[in-house]
């Protein structure tokens, strides 16, 4: 029923591929537009209107590896890295 389009990224005037899984995804949440930007300067956009968070630099209370995270570390608490804390939520 759909066929991959090329379309032109009216920001950066790259060719882009509007494929037939995202034309029947648009179709289905009612979008009758077609995307104007490529998937890059979409993302750029929608990230320049975003505040970058501060990160904070501190030891993994497990492995003892730098770990940055978004909060500033009291030391009432453990703080772990992605790793150990992702490991933890799976056990």
């Amino acid at each position: 029923m759909y066929e991959d389009k090329t379309l032109k990224c009216k920001e950066c005037g790259n060719d882009f591929v509007f494929t037939a899984g995202e034309q029947e995804f648009y179709a289905e949440k009612g979008f009758q537009n077609e995307p104007q930007r490529c998937k890059e300067c979409r993302d750029k956009r929608k990230n320049a209107t975003r505040e970058q968070r501060e990160m904070f630099t501190t030891t993994c209370a497990n492995c003892g590896k730098e770990a940055k995270v978004p909060f500033q570390p009291s030391n009432d608490r453990p703080v772990y890295c992605s790793e150990c804390f992702a490991a933890m939520k799976q056990q």
